[in-house]
């Protein structure tokens, strides 16, 4: 085909074969009007016949109703011209087929494991051989995916399991250093001198000096905290330590800290027992605690009965219930920081500290906050460039389904974290945050443990409430212990890192990029740690 435009650009001339004088005349009524767009409207209308023949003859080749009217051809060019529908009716029968949840044929294909495709190479394979119709397609797919996934959450519940067997126990190396160091409290002097010594002894109740407890039965833990405490204080001469552990765990921490001193700190060892005030009789907790162990022994069921019970919840449900029964959360070591302003009636300001974390900086500017007459400085936990650590408000550890807590307590309330806690005496001794933390953890036990599932911090959120000063995050950054998310470069960048989670720096679960900034405050040149097969990584 071709084209001939006149001189005077009023006739255009298409010429339609080749060798013979066929053509088509156009005469143009007026200069106004752009020959141009004619030439590009041809070339245009040619392009689209084009498109429609090659729409046509895919649907054709595909099987669908062949097309052979304008209509038909409409439906084909899009959603926009011709009334074209955009979905299709192939994935309507498959999303129902996939939706029936009493199809007797895929329950039975479910039945046997070994009838069901095992991976998607072989599902392909198995398609391509049979040549199935639609419904059989859907449904062996249907049939693979249920069984992938019960797999998947079977293995992701094991997983779950397993942490929780790793976390719970006692890793052997430790009870080694545990029993070298209590058999050297026995035979060795220097093993079994007074912490502090006597000229010491006035400084722990000096007010001028900066006072840190740490409650602690494990002794490699809670040597870590004090070895990075003390390393990066820039007066170490004015570091009090107040170590508590309990009794089983005294000699071994006595054992360690009379052998590893840190001077010039001053470090004092004290067993509960050794406090006068800490009686079964004067400690409501402890009552509640041995209450709590028969309660949970008989509405837990134990870690199996967790398990094998729980056929439909989801897997971090049930991690949640296991992590209930950690023996720390029925421990008195958990609880006794409650019983600060008893415990040291003489002091005014404290920092308490977990053993699961690691001092990177100088604590000493957490005596100049003022917090306004609140009594526990604090990271709050809701706010945060990590959302998946500072997420927790009241209703992540509340259950806001029971009456009780629902009408006392706004789910929407900012958290705040266990860990590294400033604590002014002073300002506790005036309020009845001790009566208050008692009295959940009664309600709790009449409700059948059912107000909140861990330990310590939920009736803690209740009985600090309206008494917490919120600190910078630059002093507790947490989750070191259940994510790996943290970079080793943004941890090195806190005051304080805390390991709170399972897999704490002191286990095999723990997470290697994250460990080294633990392990470098232990002397694996130590001859008990050397004895005991504690390694770096």
């Amino acid at each position: 085909m071709r084209l001939h435009i006149s001189p005077s650009l009023r006739h255009v001339t298409v010429f339609t074969g080749k060798g013979v004088r066929d053509f088509m005349k156009v005469k143009v009524g007026s200069r106004r009007v752009s020959y141009r767009m004619v030439f590009y409207s041809l070339l245009l209308l040619t392009f689209l016949l084009r498109f429609i023949f090659v729409l046509t003859a895919m649907d054709t080749i595909d099987g669908e109703t062949k097309c052979s009217t304008i209509g038909c051809v409409g439906k084909r060019l899009g959603p926009r011209f011709f009334g074209r529908r955009m979905d299709s009716a192939v994935p309507e029968e498959v999303y129902r087929i996939l939706e029936e949840n009493d199809n007797q044929e895929s329950i039975q294909v479910l039945g046997k494991d070994q009838l069901v495709p095992q991976t998607l190479e072989d599902f392909v394979a198995e398609m391509r051989t049979t040549k199935s119709d639609l419904k059989t397609f859907s449904m062996r797919l249907k049939a693979m995916v249920t069984l992938l996934e019960q797999r998947t959450r079977s293995a992701k519940i094991q997983e779950y399991l397993y942490r929780h067997v790793a976390s719970s126990s006692i890793p052997k190396p430790l009870h080694c250093l545990s029993l070298k160091l209590t058999n050297e409290h026995t035979s060795n002097a220097g093993a079994r001198l007074q912490l502090p010594a006597a000229e010491f002894v006035p400084n722990l109740v000096d007010n001028s000096f900066f006072h840190f407890v740490l409650a602690s039965d494990n002794v490699l833990a809670a040597s870590v905290v004090a070895a990075s405490l003390v390393h990066n204080a820039l007066r170490p001469e004015k570091v009090v330590l107040h170590m508590i552990t309990d009794r089983k765990t005294y000699s071994t921490m006595h054992a360690w800290f009379s052998l590893h001193p840190l001077d010039p700190a001053i470090i004092e060892v004290k067993a509960m027992h050794h406090f006068d005030w800490f009686t079964k009789g004067k400690v409501p907790v402890l009552e509640a605690m041995e209450k709590d162990q028969r309660v949970r022994s008989q509405f837990r069921g134990g870690s199996s009965a967790i398990v094998n019970a729980n056929t439909t919840e989801k897997p971090h449900v049930i991690a949640s219930k296991l992590q209930a029964l950690s023996p720390k959360y029925n421990s008195a070591m958990n609880h006794i920081r409650i019983y600060l302003p008893e415990l040291f009636p003489s002091l005014n300001k404290i920092v308490f500290l977990d053993d699961d974390i690691v001092i990177q900086t100088d604590l000493s500017p957490l005596w100049d906050i003022n917090m306004e007459g609140k009594v526990n400085g604090a990271v709050e936990t809701c706010r945060g460039d990590d959302k998946f650590v500072m997420s927790k408000r009241f209703k992540s550890y509340l259950n806001f389904s029971h009456p009780i807590i629902k009408q006392n307590f706004d789910p929407n309330q900012c958290a705040w974290a266990y860990g590294m806690n400033i604590f002014d005496l002073e300002a506790w001794r005036k309020t009845n945050i001790s009566e208050t933390y008692h009295y959940w953890l009664q309600q709790n036990l009449k409700s059948d443990l059912s107000l909140w599932q861990l330990g310590t911090l939920p009736p803690g959120l209740i009985a600090f409430h309206g008494h917490v000063y919120t600190i910078d995050p630059f002093w507790h950054m947490l989750g070191l212990g259940y994510q790996e998310n943290t970079t080793t470069d943004e941890a090195e960048k806190a005051g304080v890192i805390h390991f709170n989670g399972r897999a704490k720096p002191w286990l095999d679960i723990a997470f290697p990029q994250l460990r080294v900034l633990w392990a470098k405050y232990v002397d694996f040149s130590d001859k008990f740690i050397k004895s005991c097969h504690i390694r770096a990584s």
